[in-house]
C-alpha cells in the first residue's frame, strides 16, 4: 500500500486518494484540431520510471495533487498542490510538455 504525505494532512494510506491521471499531458489550444483533441483524450503514455500524476484527497482534505511516484518501486518523491512546481526527481528532466524524461 502507499502512504502518500499530504501536505495538508499529513501523511495518509492510499485508500483515502482517487488517482486522476498524468499530470504531464496538456490540454491542446482551443483552436487545435479534432486529431489533437482525440490525442489528448485518449493517447496515454505507459511509463517506467518517475511519472507526474494527479490524485485526490478524497478522505481527507478533498483537495487535488501532484506529485512525483515512481511506477516500479512506487517511491514518492515529491508532493504538493496543483499550482506548485514540485522539484523533479533526480535524473530525470522535464519535457517541454512537463512530463519526465530519464538522464
Amino acid at each position: 500500500m502507499l502512504r502518500i504525505p499530504c501536505p495538508h494532512c499529513g501523511t495518509r494510506d492510499e485508500v483515502e486518494f482517487r488517482y486522476k491521471g498524468d499530470a504531464s499531458v496538456r490540454r491542446p489550444a482551443a483552436d487545435a484540431d479534432l486529431a489533437q483533441f482525440a490525442a489528448y483524450v485518449y493517447e496515454r503514455s505507459n511509463p517506467k520510471g518517475w511519472h507526474l500524476e494527479w490524485w485526490f484527497h478524497s478522505a481527507g482534505c478533498r483537495q487535488m495533487l501532484q506529485l512525483w511516484r515512481h511506477t516500479v518501486s512506487h517511491e514518492i518523491h515529491a508532493v504538493g498542490t496543483a499550482q506548485e512546481r514540485l522539484p523533479t526527481p533526480p535524473g530525470v528532466t522535464r519535457s517541454a510538455s512537463g512530463g519526465a524524461a530519464s538522464t
